[in-house]
């Protein structure tokens, strides 16, 4: 039976990407769609990273935090939506076995690493709203360096342990994945052995990337907001609020869709495409926006730089 198991699973050499379940004639409007988001993401991404590293009013921790960020909205959206697209004008919508095992490898690395990228950036307001003065001193360049590449570090070892959990599954159902990308639900619903043990290890497996970054985002924001109310003028509030507004947006969207698309039951595939949607295109283009519509220095540094780009022409 092992034997067998191991044929069936030697002989898989790509999958199907099933993608919407929806009319042929709504593929047009998915592919704009998509298209649509996606130029949009490129822009807004490399757009924050290039204002980040031209302007040296935004040499700081929180700036260069956001550049990574911007960074990994970039890439892990590539991963996913140029197939995407492929796929709504090919009929096979075919991707090679080596091909999915990069797509999840990446996109886990980029996802797990911005979940702590986030709780790197919780704990920098933290710092810089609760102990200002030993600002600079506590969030050293060297300190900076240290949370983003341990984000790095955290999602690639995450990202190893489920790509390898998940290809070394016997996949003798079907080739055909019930999604738009290649994510771990879809792929074990193919495999025709005891899922228990995967299952567990993959579910304590995000209990210790979720909670922990939860926790720090948590816990940093009850001292925010407790040190904030001990501010006596009203416009102190105001901006002690607006440097962490913008950065609890972006927790909610990306947590939430997580949520959402982790909770949703197998029998309602649909919703978690939708899920899925959102954290892997949608909230990659908000972030940008988010930023730059609410944070005072990045618009006057995009402004600064459309009036040098204007004097020169």
């Amino acid at each position: 039976m092992s034997d067998r198991r191991t044929s069936n699973h030697s002989e898989v050499t790509d999958f199907i990407l099933v993608g919407f379940r929806v009319r042929t004639e709504l593929y047009i409007l998915l592919f704009l769609l998509f298209l649509l988001v996606y130029a949009m993401v490129l822009l807004g991404n490399v757009g924050m990273m290039a204002i980040i590293m031209t302007d040296p009013r935004l040499n700081t921790p929180m700036y260069f935090f956001l550049g990574n960020l911007s960074f990994i909205d970039l890439f892990y959206s590539s991963v996913i939506a140029p197939k995407a697209m492929v796929n709504f004008w090919s009929e096979s919508k075919s991707i090679s076995f080596a091909g999915c095992v990069t797509q999840l490898f990446l996109f886990a690395l980029f996802i797990v690493t911005e979940g702590f990228l986030l709780a790197a950036m919780a704990y920098d307001r933290f710092i810089a709203i609760c102990n200002p003065l030993l600002y600079s001193v506590q969030m050293s360049t060297r300190l900076c360096t240290q949370l983003v590449a341990g984000s790095y570090f955290c999602g690639c070892i995450s990202s190893v342990l489920q790509t390898s959990m998940t290809f070394t599954l016997p996949f003798c159902a079907s080739r055909a994945i019930d999604h738009f990308y290649c994510d771990t639900r879809p792929l074990q619903r193919l495999s025709c052995s005891d899922l228990f043990i995967n299952k567990m290890v993959s579910f304590s497996l995000s209990s210790i990337i979720i909670l922990p970054t939860i926790i720090v985002v948590i816990v940093s924001y009850l001292y925010i907001v407790s040190t904030v109310l001990k501010i006596r003028s009203t416009e102190g509030r105001k901006k002690a609020f607006s440097t962490c507004s913008s950065h609890l947006g972006v927790v909610s969207v990306l947590y939430g869709a997580v949520f959402f698309m982790y909770l949703t039951p197998d029998r309602f595939p649909e919703l978690s495409k939708v899920a899925s949607l959102c954290y892997t295109l949608v909230t990659p283009m908000l972030n940008p926006l988010i930023y730059s519509l609410r944070n005072k220095d990045v618009k006057d540094a995009l402004k600064n730089i459309l009036e040098r780009k204007n004097t020169i022409l």
